[in-house]
């Protein structure tokens, strides 16, 4: 039995609910297929973006979606992606495949998309290879309505209202794709870059600085230092990745034990880079002003067989949930600093939460972890200390358990957990401090194998179903966790 207590007095910090956004990316599939299918499409559309994908993504609660890019953002010029289709130039997409890239999807299609998913738009800047006049006329075109020729334009084309815009990137991966800077010279491109990005009316921007590849401390540190008080946010890239490339151990599928321990081991390497990010960040921050925004993470594997390189097109397995549930279970208990997280990437692409194929759509085993642990957006994290168990594979061992928990605005608390160990069950002994609750019930995402998948031929093989192995008594909760799984506790 392995105790967990959870202490609804202590009500930590409100889980922003932009740690469950999303990313997507001119890239592959993604956009144009996943989202985009133009106008006179025979696949069901509203103004070319897919029925489906809407309704799915809105049941999945998306709150901030990220765009363009991603390494395209750096080569990206907005201008070229608005007005009348057939006016707009087409362009070779050098980071992905070199295919062309016909720019209809942009800023107008991009923020209806967000509209009708009901998501805030987060739009990462060009600066790798844009100017700072580029930028700046790039904000001014989506959010003022004042008088001027940006403004004009937008109504030329169709918008006569502006649209909000909150999160804005100055740059993506300035330390490779963006530019291959050094941190000082970035610190100086962003502050220069940031000043002419302008509040217009009542529209005040959230403006992120390009932050580090995963375990580049130094980057954090330099960029902090010189720039710190000039952004709002920070970002980190840490991909979920397996150590050795060959078949078949990079395969999204084809796996076994061994590489299912090595990528939960992998993931769970994002708790450590929280740690020690946020502890720089704390150095030149002490205020906890600047929020520390994961905008990329995920796993990544090798493409499935017979599918473009370049396309990054891979399957999402039970695994991959694993991955999930236990990032989205770091993010909330971090959540102080954490003000926003964006998988990557929604469509077709790493670790998508929908893959299509023409006019068919399946929703992934991540989708429905993403869908379970909507509930802790906006909601209060409540302090919890859970006993340390540990899934053993050979010499090695990680933590068994991952779990967070919340309270919303309503008094339900929800707690989520992640059993890593394929083999073993966990007997859960709950102890609930400062509530009296009565009724409880449950969710959970399991399957029987690890390397089981949501295919088109059989797209409802791993997804959230109601859970019984639980009871509640004197406010004593005692729940089974099966292995391999993850699973939603309601308290009320």
């Amino acid at each position: 039995m392995v105790s967990l207590k959870v202490n609804s007095q202590e009500k930590k910090h409100l889980i922003n609910k932009n740690i469950y956004g999303h990313f997507v990316e001119h890239l592959g599939r993604c956009i144009y297929e996943g989202i985009w299918v133009g106008k006179d499409s025979t696949i069901p559309n509203i103004n070319g973006i897919r029925k489906d994908v809407i309704h799915a993504l809105r049941e999945m609660k998306v709150p901030v979606l990220r765009w363009p890019g991603g390494c395209f953002a750096d080569n990206y010029h907005w201008m070229d992606g608005i007005g009348p289709y057939e006016k707009r130039p087409s362009m070779i997409n050098t980071n992905w495949g070199g295919v062309t890239e016909n720019n209809h999807f942009g800023t107008h299609e991009f923020l209806e998309f967000c509209e009708l998913i009901g998501a805030e738009p987060y739009i990462s800047g060009n600066l790798g290879s844009g100017t700072v006049r580029e930028m700046q006329q790039w904000v001014e075109y989506i959010s003022s309505d004042g008088q001027s020729p940006m403004t004009d334009l937008r109504k030329e084309n169709g918008r006569e209202k502006p649209w909000k815009l909150k999160y804005f990137a100055v740059g993506n991966e300035n330390w490779g794709c963006g530019g291959n800077m050094r941190p000082e010279y970035y610190s100086d491109e962003y502050r220069r870059y940031a000043t002419y990005l302008r509040n217009y009316g009542d529209n005040k921007l959230y403006k992120v600085a390009c932050g580090a590849n995963a375990d580049d401390y130094n980057w954090t540190e330099v960029v902090m230092k010189n720039a710190g008080k000039y952004m709002d946010g920070l970002s980190l890239h840490y991909y979920t990745m397996p150590l050795d490339w060959s078949q078949p151990k990079g395969s999204a599928v084809d796996f076994d034990e061994k590489e299912w321990f090595s990528i939960l081991q992998m993931t769970l390497f994002m708790e450590e880079l929280i740690e020690k990010n946020l502890k720089i960040m704390d150095k030149y921050d002490e205020e906890k002003r600047v929020g520390l925004i994961i905008d990329e993470w995920g796993t990544w594997y090798q493409v499935e067989p017979g599918t473009n390189p370049s396309f990054l097109y891979q399957q999402n397995t039970l695994r991959d949930a694993l991955v999930a549930g236990i990032n989205l279970n770091l993010f909330n208990n971090n959540c102080d600093r954490i003000h926003m997280a964006n998988l990557a990437q929604m469509i077709n692409v790493l670790q998508s939460v929908i893959l299509t194929d023409g006019d068919k759509m399946i929703l992934t085993p991540t989708y429905h972890v993403f869908k379970m642990f909507s509930v802790h957006q906006n909601s209060s994290l409540l302090d919890i200390d859970l006993e340390e168990t540990y899934y053993h594979y050979g010499n090695e061992k990680i933590k068994q358990l991952s779990a967070s928990a919340s309270m919303d605005s309503e008094g339900k608390i929800h707690i989520t957990i992640c059993n890593l160990d394929p083999t073993n069950d966990v007997e859960i002994d709950c102890t609930l401090k400062g509530e009296n609750k009565s009724k409880i019930s449950a969710t959970i995402l399991t399957s029987d194998k690890i390397n089981d998948r949501n295919t088109f031929e059989q797209p409802e093989t791993v997804m959230e179903k109601p859970y019984h192995n639980i009871r509640i008594e004197n406010n004593q909760i005692y729940a089974s966790i099966p292995a391999k799984s993850v699973v939603l506790l309601t308290l009320e």
